[in-house]
């Protein structure tokens, strides 16, 4: 029998995919949509952490649902500065959105398998299904050493951990820094659910992306026992590398001639120097319900938008280029202290991709904390 005709096939099923997915159903629930998710569940096994004024109002209602954590705001702890910042925080589970895109997708609708071929109208299952549609969007993630963009890693592997005599945090610590920083910038990240629930994890910028699961589990424990909490259960780990784009060429990375749409880090919609691409997955998703066309022309309406954020992106490449190159790995630390030392409504512009004109002379302004000529070189480093 003929495969059916869908309006949009959506590949991948993770944070991008699954809000395309849901702002679609909100927005247009008339259209016949179709997601390809080789995984058991959408969104596989993550958490996503936001600020609050990353997600304009209009969008609200998209991620609303999804937030399982919340907190009036967090701490940043570095060797010479420790500051507490009030600016609400949240928290997405995985579980949340799977949950989410089940019940607003027909159970027909999503697709337990991997697409082993791709055109714009069309999409090959490995098991040799064939899938058409008037159009199709790959957010299916980025290879290990994706064409055209120069990369650093930021690698980690998070727990979430039961400590029954407390832990005694009442925000999240997005950054304690305070631990050793031998090999490059690292720190530890801390989520506390509840009074006994923590989520520990540690993170650091590496130029390679092999990720030694055991060697963050063990900083983990360290970092627990040093704080003289005791854990008794293991309710989650995730671990993952994410690119820390310095520079390259987006018309290698994205030839022009290539007309399958994109979204999500697939297509670099990701912030260059944080790998933070929930804010960019939410305007995404919102510009793809409102304004796309869901058809021929939407690989290259996609195209258009990821060119404009990687033209955007120029001045947050050029500071991951000063992390890497401007000084040792011991003291690079240092670029991230002497930021958080700036006004918060700044920082929350930077994390939402909105930094401006007068932000960015702000960050740049004053005597660098690291060596001034390798700062220089750096900064006019060809990208």
């Amino acid at each position: 029998m003929p495969t059916p005709r869908h309006d949009l096939i959506i590949l991948g099923g993770g944070l991008a995919g699954g809000l395309a997915a849901l702002a679609l159903r909100q927005s247009r629930p008339d259209l016949d949509l179709a997601l390809v998710e080789p995984a058991k569940t959408i969104g596989g096994n993550h958490l996503w952490s936001f600020f609050e004024s990353d997600v304009d109002p209009d969008d609200a209602a998209l991620v609303e649902p999804l937030i399982a954590h919340r907190w009036p705001g967090y701490e940043v702890r570095f060797p010479g500065h420790v500051r507490r910042i009030e600016q609400p925080y949240r928290t997405i589970e995985s579980e949340r959105l799977d949950s989410a895109v089940r019940l607003a997708m027909p159970a027909d609708a999503i697709f337990r398998a991997r697409a082993s071929d791709a055109t714009p109208t069309s999409v090959t299952l490995d098991d040799g299904r064939t899938l058409t549609g008037a159009a199709v969007l790959d957010a299916r993630g980025l290879s290990a050493s994706p064409p055209g963009l120069n990369c650093g890693w930021q690698k980690f592997c998070g727990q979430l951990i039961t400590i029954p005599a407390g832990h005694g945090l009442d925000r999240p610590v997005v950054m304690d820094a305070t631990v050793d920083q031998a090999e490059g910038y690292r720190f530890v990240y801390c989520l506390p659910f509840s009074a006994t629930d923590l989520f520990v994890e540690d993170t650091y910028y590496s130029d390679k992306p092999d990720l030694d699961r055991a060697l963050l589990v063990g900083r983990i424990a360290e970092y627990v026992a040093a704080q003289g909490w005791r854990a008794t259960t293991l309710q989650r780990e995730e671990s993952g590398v994410l690119p820390v784009v310095t520079g390259g060429n987006f018309d290698t990375f994205w030839v022009s001639a290539d007309p399958l749409a994109r979204a999500g880090v697939r297509a670099a919609l990701f912030h260059p120097l944080t790998s933070y691409s929930l804010p960019d997955a939410v305007r995404f998703a919102s510009w793809l319900a409102r304004e796309a066309p869901l058809d021929a022309r939407l690989g290259a309406a996609t195209r258009s938008r990821a060119l404009d954020h990687w033209r955007g992106g120029r001045f947050d490449r050029l500071l991951a280029r000063m992390l890497f190159r401007a000084a040792d790995p011991p003291h690079r630390y240092r670029i991230l202290e002497r930021f958080y030392r700036l006004p918060a409504p700044l920082i929350a512009r930077f994390y939402a991709g909105r930094s401006t004109l007068l932000d960015r002379v702000r960050i740049l302004a004053g005597r660098p904390p690291v060596a001034i000529a390798r700062a220089l070189a750096a900064m006019l480093e060809k990208s």
